[in-house]
């Protein structure tokens, strides 16, 4: 394979320290536990639950006011 010419060359001080950049390795950690459901997602769903139950008691007011009509 033919080397690529770089427009920057290399440079090594002649004098004072020698400096090298040290390579990042991959660092274990304790894994995190995330939540099964995001809060977003929870809060949607108690949202729809309440306007379920605000439409079944509706729902079952509408069935009395019918059924006292019926019944006068």
């Amino acid at each position: 394979m033919p080397e690529v010419k770089s427009m920057f060359r290399e440079v090594l001080p002649k004098q004072g320290q020698l400096s090298m950049e040290d390579v990042p390795a991959m660092v274990l950690c304790k894994p995190k536990l995330l939540p099964l459901k995001s809060v977003t997602l929870e809060k949607l769903e108690k949202m729809q639950q309440d306007a379920q139950e605000i439409i079944k008691q509706q729902e079952l007011a509408l069935k009395e006011q019918q059924q006292t009509e019926k019944a006068e």
